[in-house]
């Protein structure tokens, strides 16, 4: 009997063929490893830019001052001093400025490597307070500015406030009325007067005088009144008063 036989050569080994990775894989992989890079490299400029004592405040520049000095804004601002600018917030300036009446409003900007700007607008001085302890700038809001020594330097009209009739309501009316003229119209004023919150009375260098009235209508009895002032004078007929408190009915006389 003939004897079988098997025989093989075993399981053959499959050879796994590596194929290319696809260029589309191959480029997203690369740009995500750039854009991980560019990330740390970004996050390092920025702790050095935040912390960095290269960024320090050195030098504080204040522009549009006249009242207030910019030495005296660049005092308040010394506890900033050596703090890195990315650290320096609004709020931080906001609370050491709030002190500074005389600002009304300001903005603030960095000139790198070590500066602060300061743009400043201060209140509006409309007239010359008069009081016991003596003489200062008010604004349209009786906020005392700055003390004065000479009024008429000034061109502002004077306000006496050691008079017993101007109460605090009376000053406040009288300063509104005076808030609502331009510098140009100030300058032609000696004095304002009011005995009521009801009749306050501009009186002018020259002599003339202005029945203003109440608060009411301001800005149409400021530009009746400077209307008024522009007029031609006729040597006959001099005008001593406007009236301008019904600011749409104006008398003069």
């Amino acid at each position: 009997m003939a004897e079988q036989r098997t025989g093989g050569s075993g399981e053959g080994v499959a050879d796994v063929l590596a194929f290319p990775e696809p260029p589309r894989l191959r480029r997203r992989r690369n740009l995500l490893l750039t854009l991980g890079a560019v990330v740390v490299v970004v996050a390092l400029i920025m702790l050095v830019a935040v912390y960095s004592p290269v960024l320090a405040l050195k030098d504080v520049s204040v522009r549009g001052t006249r009242i207030v000095g910019a030495q005296q804004i660049q005092d308040k601002l010394k506890p900033l001093q050596g703090k890195p600018l990315p650290q320096i917030s609004h709020d931080d300036v906001e609370r050491l400025l709030q002190p500074v009446v005389q600002i009304k409003s300001w903005d603030m900007h960095f000139r790198p490597p070590n500066t602060l700007v300061i743009d400043v607008v201060e209140r509006a001085p409309v007239a010359v307070l008069k009081k016991a302890a003596g003489l200062s700038l008010v604004d349209a809001e009786g906020t005392p500015l700055a003390a004065v020594k000479d009024p008429g330097a000034a061109k502002l009209p004077l306000v006496d406030g050691t008079d017993k009739k101007m109460s605090a309501d009376v000053f406040a009316t009288v300063t509104s009325v005076l808030g609502t003229l331009p510098p140009s119209v100030l300058a032609l004023l000696s004095d304002a007067t009011a005995s009521s919150v009801d009749s306050v009375t501009l009186n002018l260098k020259d002599g003339r005088k202005v029945v203003w009235g109440n608060a009411e209508d301001m800005e149409l009895k400021s530009k009746v009144l400077q209307a008024l002032l522009k007029m031609p004078e006729d040597p006959q007929n001099p005008v001593h008063t406007f009236d301008v408190s019904a600011p749409r009915h104006p008398v003069t006389k």
